[in-house]
């Protein structure tokens, strides 16, 4: 399945915020990321991904293990993604360091989740903010195969309208680029 995803950065937080919590039930959650290539680069250089995140909230914490292949659409980014869930984290991390993968880099994102069902599919709505980056950004996702994906992205641009995000504000940069560039390393 693929990502079919936007990524905005928030203008107005606090109304976006309020135009969700009308639409569901916010969860908020701390994600704690770990990127991992191989020594030569070539996952990010061939924009893959490989990531190991815990997810901590309210009511549990969990650990998945995610693969995003590359971009299938270069407007959006969107991409084919691969998860599951893990039950010991530490074992994850040192299976992929064994395997020769090493941490590319880490960080955390404050996120604020709401389930939605809009325009005939469910979609995930996350608010996030990455205390080294400044400003709030907005990702809205849906699953799609390759022949949806462009009614998926557009029912996905259609509800980012409707909680006033504009086309001016949707955005392609990455966290881990950004990240990356807060610590002046080079990517």
């Amino acid at each position: 399945m693929i990502e079919a995803e936007l990524k905005a950065r928030v203008q107005s937080p606090e109304a976006v915020m309020r135009a969700l919590d009308e639409r569901a039930t916010a969860r908020t959650e701390v994600y704690r990321d770990t990127y991992y290539d191989r020594p030569s680069g070539s996952l990010e250089k061939a924009g893959q991904e490989l990531r190991v995140r815990t997810v901590h909230g309210a009511e549990e914490t969990r650990t998945v293990l995610t693969y995003k292949g590359a971009a299938v659409d270069e407007e959006s980014g969107s991409k084919p993604e691969h998860e599951t869930r893990v039950e010991d984290a530490e074992a994850v991390h040192a299976m992929l360091q064994g395997l020769g993968y090493t941490p590319s880099i880490a960080f955390e994102k404050r996120c604020r989740n709401y389930d939605l069902d809009e325009r005939g599919r469910q979609m995930l709505a996350t608010l996030v903010r990455v205390p080294e980056i400044d400003g709030t950004f907005l990702e809205l996702e849906t699953l799609a195969d390759e022949d949806d994906l462009a009614d998926a992205l557009a029912d996905v641009r259609a509800v980012l309208a409707e909680l006033g995000i504009a086309d001016g504000d949707l955005t392609r940069e990455t966290y881990t680029g950004a990240v990356a560039t807060q610590r002046g390393i080079a990517s």
